[in-house]
């Protein structure tokens, strides 16, 4: 995603160096994807199943039928369920830095 790879240049640039999520973290954690367009709509579900085996799900609809083009749902769809990944990753790193800083004292 251009966004995610501005911020990401963002970041780097300003030497922000500690322990976090990368894009390139969340592309690793996906292992496949799968689209279904359910018959007679223009409803696309995406679902990502990631490498512990773990799924999670996107969708996508125009308001407007006419509007409907089967390669951009799966886009819009997959970029959806892909943010969530963002949200599991880091309650995970999260949770990672809080076991060791157990020892260490507060974040």
């Amino acid at each position: 995603m251009a966004d995610e790879a501005s911020i990401e240049n963002e970041i780097q640039a300003k030497g922000l160096n500690a322990p976090r999520l990368t894009p390139a973290l969340i592309d690793d954690a996906i292992v496949g994807a799968d689209y279904h367009v359910f018959p007679g709509t223009t409803l696309t579900i995406c679902a990502l199943r990631l490498r512990n085996g773990y799924m999670v799900t996107g969708e996508s609809r125009p308001v407007s039928d006419a509007n409907f083009d089967e390669g951009l749902g799966r886009q819009i769809a997959h970029n959806q369920a892909r943010e969530k990944i963002w949200a599991l990753e880091g309650y995970l790193l999260r949770e990672k830095l809080a076991d060791t800083s157990a020892v260490a004292g507060p974040l």
